[in-house]
């Protein structure tokens, strides 16, 4: 055979060799344990054991045949001796030839795992490599990163912002539009509301026209029948005044105020008459303390010359009639009443018979019985000038201190004085005056005197 082929040969032979009993160190660097020393070791004890029964060789002579004679005869009496000791020996050395064929195993095992990781070492080390250049140009692109994000934060909040500009202008402008048309709605119904009320207005005040009208008709006629009477006896009638030559029903209603306006401040007398049992009401008009007395609980009745008035409070459910104040009260018996409430009625009266009235009254009422009389205040110089001589009926004003010296001498004790109506409230002009002057000289417009029976 050439030299090339035996080469060739004893390579793949060692190749083989080396494959099954690796030796040296792995791929990677790995060492391997090396099993030479326990070859060696097995063979010198293979030696041994191929030894065991031979007989050492000695120099030739009758001697030494006599010496390994006896020495072939021992060694066959002694057979059945050790022959247990060479079956171990054998086997020890079997094992000792599988531990070293394990070995063999695992170290070819090692060296296959060494290649597959030297084969998984190059993408790892790959992707260490780019985890490094990846790590090295952090830095770099977190600064540039950054950069852009700032960059875009302030672009989105710049856009945002012009949204949100955008939005609010829209809004103020759907707000003004809905405001502007609200406004436009809200006048044209105000204007058509006005327009409608000054139609009902005017429908009313032509209503109300008719219907005085009618009244004045009804009361011309009725003069003339009441004036020629019939020719048997007939049931003496209060004697017409000044208040049957117009509707005063009307007249009140405008100028001294609505019902309402006229309950609402009467409402401070109401706990003076508290409890009371018969109350009688002088001149109630259309009957607004008899309603707020009803409303207390308390019993009371009027009395009034206008037909018209005590029709309208029976209307209403409320006890009055027609009478003249001086007979009802003299007709009435003496402590019978336990109240009287007199307001705006003794200025109609002359003024040599209010001495009468008063005494009147205070015969009537009962022991700690309370009599309320309100008139205009003449110390109000405002009076003079808007309220007092509006009403023809009115003869002149009584000062306080004469209508309360006359209850002092009807037995009329415990007396109030108390001003109503300041007059700053319908003259706001009045605020200019010093206020002591206003209070002197523009106080109330109205005065009530409240006193109790002895």
């Amino acid at each position: 055979m050439e030299s090339a082929e035996l080469i060739a040969i004893l390579r793949e032979v060692r190749d083989r060799v080396r494959a099954r009993y690796p030796q040296g160190s792995a791929p990677g660097s790995i060492p391997l344990p090396d099993l030479l020393p326990l070859v060696h070791a097995r063979d010198a004890a293979l030696g041994k054991v191929a030894s065991i029964g031979m007989v050492n060789p000695r120099r030739g002579g009758p001697l030494n045949a006599l010496v390994q004679a006896w020495k072939r005869l021992v060694a066959r009496l002694l057979d059945w001796h050790v022959r247990e000791q060479v079956v171990f020996n054998r086997q020890v050395i079997d094992c000792f030839d599988a531990a070293i064929e394990a070995m063999n195993d695992c170290n070819r095992t090692f060296q296959e795992l060494a290649g597959r990781l030297a084969a998984l070492q190059e993408p790892a080390k790959q992707q260490a490599e780019e985890m490094h250049d990846i790590r090295a140009h952090w830095a770099e692109w977190r600064v540039e990163w950054e950069h852009k994000l700032r960059h875009n934060e302030m672009q989105f909040l710049r856009s945002l912002a012009d949204l949100q500009g955008a939005f609010e202008h829209r809004v103020t402008l759907m707000d003004t539009n809905y405001r502007e048309s609200v406004k436009a709605q809200h006048t044209d119904f105000t204007a058509r509301l006005e327009k409608t009320w000054n139609d009902i207005e005017r429908m009313r005040l032509e209503y109300e026209r008719m219907i005085h009208t009618e009244l004045r008709l009804i009361r011309q006629r009725q003069a003339p029948a009441a004036a020629g009477g019939s020719s048997g006896v007939v049931k003496p009638e209060p004697q017409l005044t000044a208040v049957d030559s117009f509707d005063y029903a009307r007249f009140a209603e405008r100028f001294r105020g609505t019902e309402e306006y006229v309950k609402a401040g009467q409402q401070v007398y109401l706990p003076y008459f508290a409890g009371r049992r018969n109350v009688l009401d002088i001149g109630c008009g259309r009957g607004e303390f008899l309603e707020s007395m009803r409303t207390a609980g308390a019993a009371a009745r009027g009395i009034d010359l206008s037909a018209e008035s005590v029709a309208l409070c029976r209307q209403k459910g409320l006890e009055a009639e027609r009478a003249d104040l001086f007979g009802y009260l003299a007709a009435q018996p003496e402590g019978s009443l336990d109240g009287i409430f007199c307001a705006q009625v003794v200025e109609h009266l002359p003024p040599e018979r209010l001495p009468e009235m008063i005494r009147l009254a205070a015969n009537c009422l009962a022991r700690d019985g309370v009599i309320v009389i309100e008139t205009p205040n003449p110390e109000c110089l405002a009076i003079f000038a808007s309220h007092f001589y509006l009403d023809p009926t009115h003869t002149r004003p009584v000062p306080y201190p004469l209508l309360v010296f006359y209850l002092e001498e009807s037995g009329i004790a415990k007396i109030e004085v108390k001003r109503l109506s300041p007059a700053v409230e319908s003259m706001p002009s009045l605020v200019s005056l010093p206020e002591p002057f206003r209070e002197a000289f523009f106080g109330g417009l109205d005065y009530a005197v409240i006193g109790k029976k002895l």
